[in-house]
């Protein structure tokens, strides 16, 4: 009976000194660099993601429609302020969402031209789960604001749209960000101006200096 009782003991004393061994980040972050399991994204970093190659960014008028806004060049930049063990949920700050006007263009009737279009109410909050899914929310108060220039037939029309938040997925095959059909709905303009936006962009691959980033 002792015998049994010293060597479960000592099976006891074993197993905690194994754990006490095993470094508590062993598990990884949520989001690490290099590969999925990698070297931890410090807190601080700032993220980076152009456009998907060969892709374009879409501000339809419709979820299944194709007439509105379409631009072959844009960037997110995020900073990370939070990146626990996995599983859990990552959290950022959306700094910077650009569009390059230069590459914009519009199929929509009596639109010549896009001059611009701007991401207000910056910074927002954002999220990214151990299952891939990301958020995007407003500061308190406040809303995710568009604000799209167009030049027309009768000058130039500023149309500004709303939404509530968006709902994005990450993927690590190629360190992306996918938005789908995010609807926004218009704010104020004139009635060139379609009542809804759905945006549509594919940003890959996120980087953290230069190297890609995944989620775990």
């Amino acid at each position: 009976m002792r015998k049994r009782s010293l060597l479960a003991l000592a099976g006891t004393a074993t197993a905690l000194a194994l754990t006490a061994a095993t470094p508590a980040s062993a598990a990884g972050a949520v989001l690490t660099t290099g590969s999925a399991g990698g070297t931890a994204v410090a807190v601080g970093d700032t993220l980076t993601a152009p456009l998907a190659s060969g892709t374009s960014a879409t501000f339809y008028s419709s979820a299944t429609g194709t007439s509105g806004v379409k631009c072959t060049g844009s960037q997110f930049t995020a900073k990370v302020t939070g990146n626990p063990t996995a599983p859990g949920t990552a959290t950022e700050s959306v700094t910077a969402h650009t569009f390059d006007s230069s590459t914009c263009t519009s199929n929509v009737t009596g639109v010549l031209g896009v001059n611009g279009i701007t991401i207000d109410n910056l910074p927002y909050a954002a999220t990214v789960a151990s299952d891939g899914t990301l958020t995007v929310t407003p500061p308190s108060g406040s809303v995710i604001q568009a604000t799209v220039k167009l030049r027309t037939l009768l000058g130039s029309v500023t149309c500004v749209y709303r939404a509530p938040g968006l709902t994005g997925k990450s993927g690590n095959a190629d360190s992306s960000i996918t938005f789908t059909n995010q609807q926004f709905t218009k704010f104020s303009g004139s009635s060139l101006c379609f009542a809804n936006g759905f945006f549509t962009a594919k940003y890959a691959p996120v980087t953290d200096a230069g190297v890609r980033v995944y989620v775990n």
